[in-house]
């Protein structure tokens, strides 16, 4: 009975094995086939990666990222310190500073000189004016008073000579001589006058052309200030720069991506050009397949197609063909293709219409391509293994 028990269960694996081989066989008879106007290819997502380096040397004192992080467009990424850029600024600030108050120190003096030196020129102009006026006056005066004495001379000699004859009294000859001696008194007092009134022509002479020297000042003044100006202008463009460096030293996103190597450490001290991260902008991931030479001549950029994931058979992905590689290549080892293994193939860039959460770089994919449009399989249960 036992033995009867065991010819039966080995009959029955015998049939079930012989079920499932002819079950393989009948599949792989029929098996889908591709249309004549469709196109497969397998291969992985591939993209654009971006490398996030730095423009300048300097220690990273944050870093705020980890691999398979999102990032937004804009965001910092991490900061690099710099004591050095930090001190050239901080020096150029004081420079700035120093520099101000010396040009509003000048532009007051300006301020004052450029109102008290023309007064001042202005007054020296009027009193050697006057001083010449008095001294005009003066010689009048003085051509008049010799006059007066000339003829005080001429009627005291007379006198002298009447009193000779007995013909006046010596009173008349002692006041004729007093009135000489006063007219010769006011006579040389009013030379001495015009002395001083020389003298002091002199002087105000000088005060003119002290004032109108004093007008270079003016000149010098105002050239001393655009020379500050200029340096100002400078230290800004000095300091901007500086600044320029600093916000350098934040590195930003240039995407909204995600991470996907973090390859310095906080902490670290980078040169310039050094990757800090490696991004990856999900647009720009696209599916290469590769196509033996004979499909390659019927298909063309832009011609539709789908993706599909394994994970996700029956959920196609709408996609074009952004790309077909010029020059042909031997078939990558990891791409099985239907055609022997030497022949030359080109690679297309299948991508999607729109961003697709699921897609992620290096994810195996299946890419079906039409070349005319129409055919598309709505599954990957319907495009051959």
């Amino acid at each position: 009975m036992l033995e009867k028990l065991k010819q039966y269960r080995l009959g029955v694996a015998i049939l079930a094995l012989v079920l499932i081989a002819s079950g393989l066989i009948i599949h792989k008879l029929i098996a889908p086939t591709l249309a004549a106007n469709l196109v497969q290819g397998s291969g992985r997502m591939d993209g654009d990666l971006i490398n996030l380096n730095a423009k300048y040397a300097g220690r990273i004192s944050t870093l705020n990222i980890q691999e398979g992080q999102h990032v937004e467009l804009g965001q910092n990424i991490a900061v690099l310190a710099s004591e050095e850029y930090e001190a050239q600024k901080a020096q150029i600030e004081a420079q700035i500073s120093a520099r101000t108050q010396e040009l509003n120190a000048k532009e007051t003096e300006l301020e004052i000189a450029s109102k008290t030196i023309p007064e001042t020129l202005s007054k020296a102009k009027d009193n050697l004016s006057i001083k010449q006026h008095q001294r005009t006056e003066l010689d009048k005066n003085i051509a008049s008073q010799t006059s007066i004495l000339a003829q005080d001379k001429h009627d005291l000699e007379r006198m002298k000579n009447l009193f000779e004859h007995n013909l006046i009294e010596k009173r008349q000859v002692e006041t004729a001589a007093l009135k000489f001696q006063t007219s010769g008194d006011l006579l040389a007092g009013l030379q001495q006058k015009r002395e001083q009134l020389s003298l002091a022509i002199n002087v105000a002479n000088s005060e003119l052309i002290e004032a109108t020297a004093h007008q270079k000042t003016l000149r010098a003044l105002e050239q001393g200030i655009e020379a500050l100006k200029s340096s100002l202008k400078a230290l800004e463009a000095s300091k901007t720069q500086i600044e320029a460096i600093l916000h350098e030293m934040i590195l930003r996103s240039s995407v909204n991506g995600v991470v996907v190597e973090k390859i310095a450490n906080q902490g670290e001290v980078i040169g310039a050009g050094s990757v800090v991260a490696t991004l990856l902008d999900p647009n720009s991931l696209y599916l290469k397949i590769f196509v033996d030479t004979k499909q390659n001549g019927n298909l063309q950029v832009g011609n539709d197609a789908v993706i599909f994931l394994d994970g996700k058979p029956n959920e196609p992905i709408q996609a074009k063909v952004v790309r077909i590689e010029q020059k042909a290549e031997f078939t990558p080892k990891e791409v099985s293709v239907p055609s022997d293994r030497i022949q030359r193939v080109f690679a297309l860039h299948v991508k999607p219409l729109s961003p697709q959460p699921t897609l992620k770089l290096g994810i195996p994919a299946v890419g079906v391509v039409s070349m005319d449009g129409k055919g598309l399989p709505k599954s990957l249960n319907n495009v051959p293994e």
